[in-house]
């Protein structure tokens, strides 16, 4: 229980003390001109109020991903929990954060557009090409999950709601009037609504485990996870599938920790945004709440089941993430947990989808420089939306798996990307630099031993991923001594 309350205590102070000195380093203006006061076009450069900027933000970077991410993830125990919390303060905060500033001193644009300002045309590229492709797969995994769910609900049985066919052409269809309307029209009216009920589902779940849960996470049992007596390597400490920690877990635990296509998101409320000031509240403050929900939504999966992780993993073999959460809502909160629940797992997913398809449609139209009518909307929109219905007929695990490496790759990039950005201001760095070295390292540990990258041992995917890390500590640390030289003879001069 103590190891709970410590890790949220820390996500709180983390905002309190930290994020100050992050915004700091970042240059906000709270006298400048924003891009939504520039650029008022009343379809994406809309005025929102920063309070519900932050329920939007939160909603589009959360939908389920930090309640089915940190189930899967308590396979591993309470380092789960503890992942959460480093990766959000050192890494996943700081990630949102500077998305937001990039993107709403560079005029709203998405990611693409800026990397090719701070480095060149090949960044641009590769940013422009996992950026559309994250976001993706990320509209087609939650058009497959959020139908899979709603056609399998028991009170639809034997009706058309029972065929997942109709539940994919339905999503689809809101997706198609998501995509293309102004934000005013259904996102800024809806997607507060969604943001608060998260809160209150998270909130109410908390405190039902605390007074019922049969087992809490104790502090001591961290130093059994982590006892080289119990395993011969530390990184490869094991959970009931004996899958390793280095790198699965940081991949199974993304949102809530750190996660790239929050950046993907950025672009949506950095032009509607009145004030810099705001920059903070809305994107720090949206990932330190979705870290309070993955710590919830792990310590249910370690905690709520008097089998343990056996019981957890019988479930999770049964009906995947989406039964634990209606069996967790259901058993603590009754019938309207269940509802909740339902929510939870049908229309959180629906509402990262939707925004997932709207920020393509950006990226796309910021790329090429497209105008922005209704007829380019939809002839940018329409044949996305057509190609990802044919997606649906895939594998979801093949998707899945091509969306959790373009998730890590583009994460990794985007602190980089804040990387340069602080070079070039002559700020610390690194708070940014560090943990995109950190990145570097799992993302090329993972890819090296993936099926979809060269499915190489863990004894060699990790040397070379460590090895990887260190070369680009190496390069950082000469970069940053020949700029100190350089201001030293400027100040000289």
């Amino acid at each position: 229980m103590l190891l709970f309350f410590i890790c949220i205590g820390s996500l709180l102070l983390a905002y309190k003390f930290y994020s100050p000195f992050v915004e700091r380093q970042a240059g906000i203006n709270p006298n400048a001109q924003t891009p939504q006061t520039r650029f008022d076009d009343g379809v994406d450069y809309v005025k929102v109020h920063p309070v519900k900027a932050y329920l939007i933000q939160f909603l589009n970077v959360a939908g389920v991903g930090p309640i089915f991410g940190p189930i899967l993830g308590a396979l591993y125990g309470p380092v789960a929990l503890v992942w959460i919390v480093l990766g959000n303060i050192i890494g996943g905060a700081v990630h949102d954060y500077f998305s937001g500033v990039l993107s709403i001193k560079e005029d709203g644009k998405s990611l693409p557009e800026i990397a090719g300002h701070y480095f060149n045309v090949v960044f641009k590229g590769v940013m422009l090409v996992f950026t559309a492709m994250l976001l993706f797969f990320v509209g087609v995994v939650f058009i497959m999950s959020p139908a899979g769910l709603l056609s399998n609900l028991d009170f639809f049985e034997g009706t058309i709601f029972a065929h997942n066919a109709f539940w994919v052409l339905a999503i689809l269809a809101y997706y198609f009037f998501a995509t293309l309307l102004p934000i005013d029209k259904i996102i800024t009216k809806l997607y507060p609504l969604f943001g608060l009920l998260m809160i209150v589902m998270t909130v109410s779940i908390a405190v039902a485990l605390m007074f019922n849960a049969p087992q809490l996470p104790a502090l001591s049992e961290i130093k059994g996870i982590f006892d080289h007596n119990h395993y011969d390597n530390v990184l490869l400490a094991p959970n009931p599938d004996g899958l390793p920690i280095w790198p699965l877990l940081f991949v199974t635990i993304t949102c809530g920790a750190i996660s790239g296509f929050h950046s993907t998101q950025a672009p949506i409320m950095a032009r509607c945004l009145t004030n810099e000031k705001y920059v903070r509240p809305v994107y720090y403050g949206a990932m330190m709440s979705e870290g309070i929900v993955a710590c919830v939504w792990a310590m249910a999966g370690i905690a709520a089941f008097p089998g343990g992780y056996v019981e957890l993993k019988e479930i999770l073999d049964q009906g995947g993430p989406g039964m634990v959460v209606n069996q967790v809502a259901t058993t603590y909160l009754g019938v309207a947990g269940g509802i909740m629940a339902i929510i939870a797992v049908a229309i959180f997913p629906i509402t990262s989808g939707d925004t997932a398809f709207r920020s393509l449609r950006l990226t796309i139209i910021d790329a090429f420089k497209i105008p922005q009518s209704i007829r380019n909307r939809l002839l940018v929109a329409l044949p996305i939306l057509v190609i990802a219905y044919f997606m649906t007929k895939i594998d979801f695990s093949l998707i899945w798996r091509y969306f959790a490496f373009s998730n890590m790759l583009l994460s990794t990039s985007v602190l980089w990307l804040a990387t340069k950005y602080l070079f070039d201001r002559g700020t610390f760095h690194w708070i940014v630099s560090l943990p995109a070295i950190g990145g570097t390292c799992v993302t090329v540990s993972y890819i090296m031993t993936a099926g979809i990258g060269f499915g190489l041992s863990q004894s060699l995917a990790q040397p070379v991923g460590i090895a990887v890390g260190v070369v680009s500590l190496i390069a950082l640390i000469l970069a940053h001594q020949k700029r100190k030289g350089a201001d030293k003879s400027e100040a000289e001069a």
